[in-house]
């Protein structure tokens, strides 16, 4: 892959960049695709959290949680809306990224209301495979997935770390029926070997972000609360849960609010156990 050149935006090209919010952006921001869940993440901070809405319905907020400085801007969904997004919140100074959202589940051990950090990605999403080739692997940051584990650790929940499918459809893409029942013949094989190869899950917008924060020199992680269990068809889309994910969220960017500490005061770069 070679740049050529590096290009800025005309005005006609940042036609979609949102002013409002604030001027600058926290450090640590989560990424819910729900604009309502922005919210819900506001209100589990500190009393100081300022909330703002943004065209397109879309939400940010901005405050502290436990005395760390946090973010949330809501994705919208799929790869192209993260793409956007994502784009507007790094010119505002942000560079740590954690996607908190909803799931569904493809191995028969997790369980509803389980939470699922992915450590990466299969990149089926549609959006960064026209930033880089097939075989570039969508791998998330060490140091935000530990964060994560040892957020969950911390608030007692049930967790499962893997590799997650990153799809840029609901429907065939994740392996479901569409309209009138279209159901393309690959799809069973294509289920039976995601099964086979231990991928947890399906979600529609980590992979693009995951991408495209390695190739801008960013920190990304995940978590998503298990609303679908595709093995035995449940699905309970249960608001306690869901505020379970958004707290892990919010603890996991209050332990990488001490660990960059850490490592700044040893003159480290990367953050290790032994820290």
């Amino acid at each position: 892959m070679s740049i050529t050149e590096n290009k800025t935006l005309s005005a006609a090209d940042k036609g979609h960049v949102n002013e409002a919010g604030p001027a600058k952006a926290p450090q640590y921001v989560l990424l819910p695709g729900d604009p309502n869940r922005v919210v819900s993440m506001a209100a589990q901070w500190d009393a100081d959290a300022e909330i703002w809405t943004l065209a397109r319905q879309q939400k940010c907020a901005a405050g502290t949680y436990k005395g760390a400085a946090i973010g949330a801007l809501s994705t919208g969904i799929g790869g192209p809306s993260a793409e956007v997004v994502l784009e507007e919140i790094l010119d505002k100074g942000a560079d740590t990224f954690i996607r908190v959202g909803t799931t569904g589940t493809i191995r028969e051990d997790v369980a509803v209301g389980d939470i699922i950090i992915n450590d990466a990605h299969i990149r089926l999403d549609g959006t960064s495979n026209l930033y880089v080739p097939e075989a570039f692997p969508a791998a998330n940051s060490y140091e935000v997935t530990m964060a994560l584990v040892q957020a969950c650790e911390n608030l007692g929940l049930r967790y499962h770390v893997g590799t997650g499918c990153t799809c840029g459809s609901f429907f065939t893409g994740q392996c479901r029926p569409a309209y009138n029942g279209l159901y393309p013949s690959h799809l069973d094989k294509m289920l039976a070997d995601l099964k086979a190869a231990g991928v947890l899950n399906f979600e529609m917008e980590g992979a693009a972000l995951s991408t495209l924060c390695r190739l801008y020199g960013k920190r990304f992680g995940m978590c998503a609360v298990v609303v679908a269990q595709r093995c035995t068809g449940e699905w309970n889309e249960d608001p306690e849960a869901e505020k379970a994910a958004c707290l892990a969220g919010a603890e996991a960017v209050r332990i990488l609010t001490e660990w960059d500490k850490a490592k700044q005061k040893a003159g480290k770069r990367y953050y290790f156990p032994g820290l």
